[in-house]
């Protein structure tokens, strides 16, 4: 199935300004092996945009094979061990709510409402940022743009992410730097984002995200 058409209805509607980007950007894609798989490219864009009551945003997906499967930061349950961020993102739960997980698949976030979406949604296997000129922030940015107007809450991590953050009502942002090894002892530790989404959520009269 084309890329386009892999898209929620409802998102199709939504993005149809980029369609003839996306199609460029499948074009580009055929014949590469690329992270995540063709067929879970917009796995975070396949549910309906009224379901969506909390964005993470992340960079790029995972480049090593066989560990980014469509979700930021998440990575399939048989990957072991867990890439460097996520345990960055794990040790920060444990402090923030002491909640300690070791399954790498975030899909129970998903289910309950959090996108988890980079800002490149696609990658080639074993390099890091290789798509990052094909023109993917200009649909991530339009995403941001559309839950921003639906006061979605925005947790922004890191630069790229950083970038969004007019979007989205300074009261429903939760921003730090990105949780990479590189990075996450300049901010991210510490920052509490779980908590800080839990309180958001029942400040709007929504169920607090169980993180477990």
């Amino acid at each position: 199935m084309p890329l386009f058409d892999q898209l929620h209805p409802e998102w199709q509607s939504e993005l149809a300004r980029h369609k003839e980007l996306i199609e460029s950007i499948d074009r580009f894609i055929q014949d590469r092996e690329i992270a995540p798989t063709y067929d879970r490219v917009f796995r975070a864009l396949s549910d309906p945009i009224a379901s969506t009551k909390v964005v993470i945003f992340g960079q790029d997906p995972y480049p090593t094979k066989g560990h980014a499967h469509g979700l930021a930061f998440s990575v399939d349950s048989s990957v072991s061990p867990l890439p460097a961020s996520l345990r960055n993102i794990y040790k920060e739960l444990k402090e923030d709510l002491g909640i300690t997980r070791s399954d790498g698949d975030l899909s129970s976030w998903v289910n309950q409402g959090v996108m988890l979406i980079n800002r490149v949604l696609t990658t080639e296997v074993g390099q890091s940022m290789a798509h990052d000129s094909l023109g993917w922030q200009a649909v991530t940015e339009t995403v941001a743009q559309i839950l921003g107007e639906r006061d979605v809450i925005a947790v922004l991590w890191g630069n790229s992410a950083l970038q969004l953050k007019k979007y989205f009502p300074e009261e429903s942002v939760v921003a730090s730097v990105h949780p990479s090894p590189l990075s996450a002892y300049r901010g991210f530790f510490g920052s509490q984002p779980f908590s800080q989404v839990n309180t958001k959520l029942a400040l709007k009269g929504l169920p607090a995200v169980v993180w477990q």
